[in-house]
């Protein structure tokens, strides 16, 4: 894959930022503070966060210059500013943080202006691109915790495609096993440290879900106890069960004796049917996956279903005929739709929608290696779940095969669903 030219990164760097100023602008000084929560971090914090590492990494790390605020790194250095004391610092207003913003930005643009980026560079730009993007999918849970309204950039298809969309594609596809090559091959371009690099895996036989589970058939676990009954739970998952007296999906609500609702930001919906489970843990997954009979899969055997391609169909980058991601239809569609995305054995939507729990612990590959951004992976090998694929909010330049998302196994605030394996592998 070619290194991204100045033009191509100008764009990114312009996109990422428009992006972010998107999921904050309609949004008041009380709820750009919000609550004190464990899973979200206060937006004014976060968006000056975003243009701190960006001036860290591209400015001050690649072009040696000196930092644009004295106060910077005390500021907005998540390694070190513990999550609690974000809502007590001394923020820069809005108005300043935004300048701030500004400032990152057009020195950054400056440098691609003048020239084609070194390698050196072009790494770094990359690197802070895609760490705002991850925070862009992280304001829009944000605003779904809260219940802020739907972000503005994004243009309701859910119900158009969810109509126009078949039933979703039933039954499993068996895939042979043998030798696997998990990981990212260093011909790939810009990866994390954490896909480093392709090694072998052994993969047995087995028979993975064409399409991820649907809301009807979560829904039906749920009507079935499925949150009562102690056999269905790992011991871990029925301790969080209980602690966190979980009766339901996080987002659901009862709408008379025999339907649900789920909170899609500021407004209650019915059930989707036929689109995918989301908002649901770990946990809620493998309980889920026991009430069927099933299993979750494996990294590899995720991988291995995606194909040994940069994406499912292919090489092409994603477009709107293949997956469903950059926000374009404001959340989940069919799990039936964007047959083209297909991968090479049939699955479908591995890429984009939803993201998927798999069965494995986040760990590094053989011979891990740390990048310069040693806190991205490191810090969270053995204690966070590893999920695939992106949702619906992902940005589809992050994406490929072998993107890693990892994330504590009792979190069910991210856009994450999951699809199964049968139980017993075959022969």
């Amino acid at each position: 894959m070619t290194t991204p030219d100045a033009k191509r990164l100008t764009e990114w760097v312009r996109d990422a930022r428009r992006r972010t100023l998107d999921l904050i602008d309609d949004l008041d000084d009380e709820q750009l503070l919000g609550p004190r929560l464990d899973i979200v971090n206060p937006l004014r914090w976060e968006i000056g966060h975003v243009a701190w590492f960006q001036e860290k990494w591209m400015l001050r790390h690649a072009r040696r210059r000196p930092p644009l605020r004295a106060d910077g790194d005390a500021l907005y250095d998540s390694a070190v500013v513990p999550h609690d004391r974000r809502w007590d610092l001394p923020l820069p207003s809005r108005a300043e943080t935004l300048a701030y913003m500004r400032c990152v930005e057009e020195q950054i643009l400056e440098i691609l202006e003048r020239r084609e980026p070194t390698l050196e560079e072009s790494y770094f730009i990359q690197l802070s691109v895609f760490h705002e993007d991850m925070h862009a999918e992280a304001f829009t849970m944000t605003r779904q915790t809260l219940a802020y309204p739907r972000p503005r950039f994004s243009r309701d298809e859910t119900g158009e495609r969810g109509a126009s969309a078949p039933r979703s594609p039933m039954g499993d596809v068996k895939l042979p096993g043998g030798t696997f090559l998990l990981g990212a091959r260093p011909d790939e371009g810009f990866v994390f440290d954490n896909e480093k690099w392709a090694h072998p895996v052994a993969l047995a036989p087995f028979a993975i879900a064409r399409a991820p589970v649907t809301q009807a058939e979560y829904a039906a676990f749920v009507e079935d106890a499925g949150y009562h009954r102690v056999e269905l739970w790992s011991a871990e998952g029925w301790q969080w069960r209980q602690t966190e007296q979980a009766e339901q999906p996080i987002y659901w609500r009862r709408d008379g004796a025999d339907s649900w609702q789920r909170r899609d930001f500021d407004r209650w919906l019915p059930l989707e049917p036929h689109h995918p489970m989301i908002h649901v843990n770990w946990y809620e997954a493998e309980a889920y996956c026991h009430w069927a009979g099933r299993r979750l899969p494996t990294e590899a055997e995720w991988e291995a279903a995606a194909s040994k391609r940069r994406y499912p169909w292919g090489e092409d980058a994603p477009d709107e005929t293949r997956a469903n991601l950059d926000g374009r239809a404001s959340g989940p569609v069919a799990v039936s739709a964007l047959a083209a995305g297909d991968s090479v054995c049939g699955c479908r939507q591995m890429l984009g929608n939803v993201w998927e729990w798999t069965a494995n612990d986040f760990l590094p590959y053989p011979g891990f290696v740390v990048d310069p951004y040693k806190e991205y992976s490191a810090p969270w090998f053995g204690t966070h779940k590893v999920l695939r694929g992106g949702s619906w909010a992902t940005r589809g330049r992050l994406l490929r095969n072998t993107w890693r998302n990892f994330y504590r196994p009792q979190r069910r605030d991210m856009y994450a669903g999951f699809r199964t394996c049968a139980a017993d592998r075959f022969s």
